[in-house]
């Protein structure tokens, strides 16, 4: 078996309040969720969204989650102005900025906001890595 990723899940605060966010953001809500659980396509991956205390019962995680850190989910996009479109559809969302987007020290591009519940997300373009017309990155061999 190869590994993968199929999906994230975001422990947060507000499980209503977090889908409305991600909603505003342009993710869409799948019929599979529950009030204790939302799923949303993300591309090749599923974006889940679970109460944090919830999630770190599930997970045992008592030891290790001391605080929120460390982690950073990132979009792709194919290009500058697509970076800056989908941070201010972020901020609209109610997103906090917290870099704006610029050129960055490895050639690309990009800026990170935080959701409502402090995860840290990543917009970049990177011009050594191609995009499928689904958003997926081609990683080059």
């Amino acid at each position: 078996m190869r590994p993968h990723i199929s999906m994230i899940t975001l422990g947060v605060a507000d499980i209503s309040e977090a889908t409305v966010f991600y909603e505003r953001l342009g993710f869409t809500r799948s019929s599979e969720s529950q009030d204790a659980v939302t799923f949303m396509q993300a591309g090749a991956v599923v974006l889940g969204l679970f109460g944090r205390d919830a999630l770190k019962d599930d997970a045992k995680t008592d030891s290790i989650w001391t605080g929120n850190g460390g982690t950073a989910v990132a979009m792709n996009c194919a290009g500058e102005a697509e970076v800056d479109a989908m941070m201010e559809v972020a901020k609209a969302a109610g997103a906090r900025i917290l870099k704006p987007a610029e050129k960055v020290f490895w050639g690309g591009y990009s800026g990170y906001f935080a959701d409502l519940d402090d995860h840290a997300w990543e917009v970049a373009c990177n011009p050594f890595w191609s995009l499928d017309e689904s958003g997926r990155i081609d990683l080059p061999a």
